[in-house]
């Protein structure tokens, strides 16, 4: 097992893996910009190293800093969490240069699945269910047209290299084709330094499904269920749960299966997530995180598994601490992810929190490196806090969350607190009738 681990991030994520390492007795180094000298996971480890100024490019996304960092404290493993190096093929191949483990996937298989087409193309041979489209790129506007016709409108133009709902364009007819094609490649250009775009049909009323995946690295996987992820403002998830409120015991089962059969036969090692839309009864491929994703709390939650220590244990060339027989679902998790933000716009309020109270009781975490008197930076995500509830079933997970949103302080700075609070009063949520369109339909209709 290491002895030392380096956590290449910042906030809530950084903190969560610092708790794992410390309760499995491995010392933990946080790294940190100029701007974070007073975050508390700078606090919480047991060492710290400033790797850079306030931007993220000079620091957390410096991949010279961070192995310097790693050799200066002696650190033999690098736990990247999510978003800034998680995905970076080339940061992993670094790494493996000189001789650090990287608490993830191998470089090949980040490369494979980060570009949509390779990753679209391999899910397809492994057996995985795709949604009908291109094959591959498509090149120009006379290619599009006939891809569309041949698939059927509307369709969705995708940029290959994206995320974030950049370089993504709805056209529901011949009409809007060349506008949104033009369009796509033109934001998939100037956000990813790639104009590449592929085109799918567009489903109308999916839900988005995720396969919670982990793999030893030596053949074997496991799936833990699924996630539904539906509530999204630009492609943007807020509102997560499990188990899906609409899918069966026998559709988990199958498309578990699946999953969990494809990463094995690719000997993928970690944690993954296989993304789906849902529509009909029918799972459709989007694409593959190789990595640890946000909402991971509510799958461990349903599981009561620690997805981040058992990462660290397959890095480290121990087997998998459970089988798929030893994963049976216990009740339901809720999380909501609590943003800096002003409703309704949805616009970054960095500032300064004067007081913060995480709620508690029965069933509620609250993942957040939130404390009075701390300034939220503007220099990076909106992200300060997730509020998890876990009960026996979904009414009692939804009372429970209510009552813990009550509770939760943060005053100073504006947050999307009153959007849950307004999301729980509201049928649909109640009952778990929505899509992915809902939430951008509902905030259309509600704040105009």
């Amino acid at each position: 097992m290491f002895e030392k681990i380096l956590i290449a991030n910042r906030g809530e994520i950084a903190l969560r893996v610092i708790r794992a390492c410390r309760e499995m007795g491995i010392k933990s180094v946080a790294v940190h910009s100029t701007a974070d000298a007073d975050a508390m996971h700078v606090r919480l480890a047991d060492e710290s190293v400033c790797i850079g100024p306030n931007a993220s490019s000079q620091s957390y996304l410096s991949i010279p800093a961070i192995v310097s960092a790693c050799e200066i404290t002696g650190a033999e493993a690098i736990h990247p969490g999510y978003g800034f190096l998680s995905e970076n093929a080339n940061f992993v191949q670094v790494l493996e240069d000189h001789g650090i483990t990287f608490i993830g996937p191998t470089a090949e298989h980040i490369r494979i699945m980060g570009d949509k087409i390779t990753a679209k193309e391999t899910a397809k041979a492994l057996g995985i269910p795709v949604v009908p489209g291109s094959d591959g790129g498509v090149p120009d506007v006379a290619t599009a047209l006939k891809t569309a016709e041949a698939i059927g409108y509307p369709v969705i133009i995708k940029a290959t290299a994206g995320g974030g709902g950049r370089g993504m364009k709805v056209a529901k007819s011949s009409d809007e084709l060349e506008v949104a094609f033009r369009t796509a490649r033109s934001e998939a250009k100037a956000a990813f330094g790639n104009d590449e775009v592929y085109m799918e049909k567009y489903l109308q009323k999916p839900r988005h499904i995720e396969i919670q995946v982990f793999g030893d690295g030596k053949g074997h996987a496991v799936h833990l269920g699924e996630r539904d992820c539906s509530l999204q403002r630009r492609h943007q998830k807020v509102f997560e749960e499990a188990p899906g409120p609409v899918i069966t015991p026998e559709q988990r089962a199958r498309i578990g299966k699946i999953c969990a059969d494809a990463v094995a036969k690719i000997g993928y090692i970690g944690a993954g997530t296989i993304e789906f839309l849902f529509e009909d009864g029918e799972f459709y491929f989007i694409e593959m995180n190789t990595r640890l994703q946000v909402e991971h709390p509510v799958t461990e939650g349903i599981f009561g598994v620690d997805l981040v220590r058992e990462q660290i244990r397959v890095a480290a060339g121990l087997p998998m601490s459970f089988t798929q027989d030893d994963l049976q679902i216990n009740g339901h998790a809720i999380e909501v992810r609590i943003n800096a933000e002003k409703i309704p716009e949805f616009a970054p309020r960095p500032g300064k929190v004067k007081v913060f109270h995480a709620p508690g009781g029965l069933g509620v975490r609250m993942d957040s490196a939130l404390y009075a008197g701390y300034s939220i930076p503007p220099y990076y995500d909106s992200l300060i806090g997730k509020l998890i509830v876990h009960g026996r079933d979904r009414p009692e997970a939804l009372a429970r969350l209510k009552r813990a949103l009550a509770e939760l302080i943060i005053d100073g700075v504006e947050t999307t607190i009153p959007l849950f609070h307004a999301l729980l009063d509201e049928p649909d949520i109640q009952n778990g009738a929505y899509n992915i369109h809902w939430l951008e339909k509902w905030l259309a209709a509600t704040y105009g």
